[in-house]
Parts: structure tokens; sequence; C-alpha cells
């Protein structure tokens, strides 16, 4: 991976860090995306020290806020000449029903909205480097919903964390999909695109919760795998010439695995696409206005 960018979101904590430590171990150039320019500078200057790669980069956004994207987005775009992997990694769960600042429920603004915006704002990058991948965390968890709501598609309505965070990891399944199938069967830009389960790992995830969540968490955290395993999935979409030419599929444990019979359902996957791109305010995805911002 010598001479590779490798963007990572989230990766100040967790499974985001881990992954950065372990893809900084290749040689790549790694650009961690963090919100908190403090925990994100403590958690550069770690995997500089842990893996003696100079070529670790901080860069600040607030993936729940449009705005934020935006800004950061054409920023990114005026630093960086190509991207060869990215990877949507952050994400959260909340205790309680929140809006973002866009009138947006926090979970999908920041779980789905955040990688279909950042990866909009960075596709040109990706196009301009030789066989790019795009890899999105999702969940075992987007199993949870039995069906999509779409009267209720932002949980105003009977608000439960599980119920936001299930949809927002179907919505990750959906979002890999046509991204995959646009990029590929339509535009035929060889670009990857996969999507994957990390496991159950032992990180800060949870904190965010609500009291019982947390403490439930915090219980069961020594019997949790290790963050090291939960990013074994994400370095090996990464990185495997396995993978090179895979595109638009689901992996648990670096393992292609099937998903759950409503995602497999492509007219929602459609269907959402279109909704996010009008939530997004997009003309037509990958395609910025440079006079933007």
């Amino acid at each position: 991976m010598q001479g590779k960018i490798i963007v990572i979101t989230g990766a100040n904590s967790g499974i985001g860090k881990q992954t950065a430590l372990e893809l900084a171990k290749t040689g790549a150039k790694i650009i961690m995306v963090c919100r908190s320019e403090k925990r994100g500078e403590a958690a550069r200057q770690a995997i500089i020290k842990a893996t003696n790669n100079q070529k670790v980069e901080l860069f600040l956004c607030n993936l729940s806020e449009q705005s934020s994207i935006q800004e950061a987005g054409m920023r990114f775009r005026a630093n960086y000449s190509h991207i060869d992997v990215l990877i949507n990694n952050a994400g959260a769960i909340f205790g309680d029903y929140q809006e973002t600042s866009d009138g947006l429920e926090r979970t999908f603004a920041l779980n789905h909205m955040g990688y279909f915006l950042w990866t909009h704002y960075l596709l040109d990058l990706l196009k301009k480097a030789d066989k790019a991948r795009i890899i999105n965390v999702a969940s075992l968890a987007h199993t949870f919903p039995r069906k999509m709501d779409w009267e209720n598609l932002q949980y105003k309505y009977n608000y439960t964390q599980f119920g936001a965070y299930g949809l927002s990891k179907l919505c990750n399944v959906y979002f890999t999909q046509v991204l995959s199938n646009r990029l590929n069967k339509i535009t035929q830009t060889g670009i990857t695109v996969n999507c994957l389960h990390p496991g159950t790992i032992s990180t800060g995830f949870g904190d965010s919760g609500n009291w019982f969540f947390r403490n439930l968490v915090k219980i069961g955290r020594p019997f949790l795998a290790s963050p090291r395993k939960g990013a074994a999935t994400s370095v090996f979409l990464a990185t495997s010439p396995k993978v090179s030419k895979v595109t638009g599929k689901y992996f648990v444990r670096c393992k292609e695995k099937r998903t759950s019979r409503l995602a497999q359902n492509y007219e929602n996957a459609k269907k959402l696409w279109d909704i996010s791109m009008e939530l997004g305010k997009v003309e037509e995805y990958g395609v910025v206005n440079v006079n933007e911002v």
C-alpha cells in the first residue's frame, strides 16, 4: 500500500482508530477524518508512535452536519489530488431523539447521510485513482428493521435507539448497492463499493446511548472482541487482492455473506437514494460545483 492515500472517517477511537493504525503499518498515507481536534490529534500521535509512519494526517469535519461536510469536502478537494481508499466508518447510537441543524434525526444524519454526502464530495478524487475502493461500515443491526416506514424515516414518532440505529445500518447496505451499481454497471469506473459488519467489539460505542444500554455495554465490554478484530474486515476490503473486483457485497469476518431479505429490496434502495439526494440538496451525485462554498 506504499504511496496509497486512505481516508478513514471516525478515526480517533474504536474500530476507526484501529483501522487507521493497521493500515498505517502498510506504509500508506492515512487521512483521519474526525470531529474533535483534541481527540483526533491524540489518536494521530498514538498511531505515528505505534507504526513509525509519519504520513498520518488529521482532517476535521462534523459528519452529522451538512454544512460541515460541504465545507470540509471542498477543502479536501483543494488539498488532495486523489484517493485510493475511502472507509466510511463514523457512526453512533443515540439514546433519545435529537435533531441536527438540518432538521434530520441525528442517527440518520450521521450514520447514513454522513456516508452519502461525504462520498459525494470525494467521488471525483476516487475516480482519479487506479482501482479505488469504497468501504462502508454497516452492521448486523441492518437486520433489525422488518419494513421501511417511509412516513417515519426520521423516527419523529415512537423513537427507539435500536430502531433508528438499525435503520441507519440498513441504509448503509442500500447505499452500497446503489452506488456500486451506478459506478460500475452504469458508468464503469472500476471503483469497488462494499460494506461490512465489524462484529460486536469492545470500544466506546454505546456511550451516547441511553442509561440502560450504556451500562449493558460497560458490563459486557470485557467479553467482547478486540478493536483489532473489529478492524480486520475493513483492512481486508481495503488491501486484499482477493476482492479487487468484488463490488456491491456485504462481508462478515472477511467473508461475503447474505444480507437480510429486506436489504435485498433494490426498489427500496433506489427510493432511499432519491430521498437522500433531495435531503442533501444534491443535483447530480459526485458532480460538485467548485463555487459551491
